[in-house]
Formats: C-alpha cells, sequence, structure tokens
C-alpha cells in the first residue's frame, strides 16, 4: 500500500469541493506544486482508493480529476435517492413550498415576511429535494428569487403553474407588502438629538401645561 504524503491530503480537500473535473495544471497552480508532482499523487490516491476498498474512486474524465461512486454500489443509491423523494415535507416546507409556489419568483425575504419565520433551512430543504430553485435576480438589490421546478409540477401532477389550486387569494399579497416597504425606506429619517424618551415625555407635559395656561388666559 502507497503511503500518503502532505500533498495527498491537499489535493482531496479541493477535489471534494470541485464542482467539476480539475486538471493536473489547475491542481499544480493552487498548490504551487509541479504537474509531474501531482499527476503521481493523484495517481497515487487512485490506488490507494482501489485497495482499500473504498465506496468511491478517483477516475480521469473529461481531461480532468474528480471523485465518483462506485459502479457496485449503484442499487444502494438508488433507494436512497428514491427514500429521500418520498419522504414525506415537514408542515414548515409545505407552507413554505405553498408561498414560493403562488408567488414566485420571490425571494427568501419575502417569504419569511409572509410566514413570520426566518426560512433559510426550510428553503434549503426543498432546494435538495429539487423542489425549488433560483429562477432569477431581483435587480435592486441582487437577492436571488425563488421558483418551483419541473419536478415539483411532476410531483403534483400538474401540467403547468396554471393548474395550480386556486388559494392563492388566501395568500397575503406580496406586493402590498412590497409597497410598505418602500414607504417606510423613503420616510424622513429624524435626526437624533441625543433626547431620551424619559426628557421628550417630560418636555411634551411642560408644553401642554402652558398650552393650558395659555387657553385659560
Amino acid at each position: 500500500m502507497n503511503e500518503v504524503q502532505p500533498i495527498d491530503a491537499e489535493i482531496e480537500a479541493l477535489l471534494i469541493l470541485a464542482t467539476e473535473p480539475l486538471t493536473e495544471m489547475e491542481l499544480a497552480e493552487t498548490l504551487e506544486a509541479s504537474v509531474g508532482e501531482v499527476t503521481w499523487a493523484l495517481k497515487r490516491l487512485a490506488a490507494f482508493y482501489d485497495e482499500t476498498g473504498r465506496g468511491f474512486e478517483l477516475r480521469h474524465v473529461g481531461g480532468g480529476w474528480r471523485y465518483y461512486t462506485r459502479p457496485e454500489h449503484a442499487d444502494t443509491i438508488a433507494r436512497s435517492v428514491l427514500e429521500g423523494q418520498h419522504g414525506r415535507l415537514s408542515q414548515a416546507s409545505l407552507e413554505t413550498l405553498a408561498v414560493i409556489a403562488y408567488l414566485q419568483p420571490v425571494s427568501r425575504s419575502r417569504i419569511s415576511a409572509v410566514r413570520g419565520v426566518n426560512v433559510d433551512g426550510v428553503v434549503r430543504t426543498l432546494i435538495t429535494r429539487n423542489m425549488v430553485c433560483e429562477v432569477d435576480k431581483d435587480e435592486a438589490s441582487g437577492a436571488g428569487l425563488l421558483g418551483t421546478t419541473t419536478y415539483f409540477l411532476e410531483r403534483m401532477g400538474l401540467g403547468s403553474l396554471e393548474d395550480l389550486p386556486p388559494l392563492a387569494p388566501h395568500l397575503p399579497d406580496a406586493s402590498h407588502l412590497d409597497e410598505e416597504l418602500r414607504r417606510l425606506a423613503t420616510m424622513p429619517q429624524i435626526p437624533d438629538l441625543g433626547v431620551s424618551d424619559e426628557t421628550a415625555d417630560g418636555q411634551a407635559s411642560n408644553e401642554n401645561a402652558d398650552h393650558k395656561e395659555m387657553d385659560n388666559e
């Protein structure tokens, strides 16, 4: 069995984070190592995974290197994926999914405002389940806008979003929320004069007393 070298661990870390195959040149530039050194390390790692019977392997595909699960474990992976897809969504997930379905494209902040709670965790679950995805960007804020996927339509037995049940009237109108937020954003800011609430209340009481005296006169 080949002994694992320090550069091997660095390559493993980079490959785990990679979303596409990495070439020897790309890895060498990142690690500030020679291409030959990186190539030898990659072959050493691939052999190590084969010898130890890991559930994954390191392949050279498409001009680069990437981790893949071994073909002999395909049935196990398929069962896991199917069980995850058939798992029931929580009540919070269903409510969030309804908001996205009827108000899409919609930002996370708007969903949170409608539901009254933070929805980041629930949205991540829905994205993992392939029920929703980012479909656009808000031009003003740059925030990602979420919408439902074709898989959502398939699971719901819908041909298109027009086939959704008429539940939208029961959800808060997002346009009203936007109008309210814009109104608050354009309101003039009151300068901070360093007056505490207690002092302000006292001044208000004195002014009221002065007005009463003037009325009596």
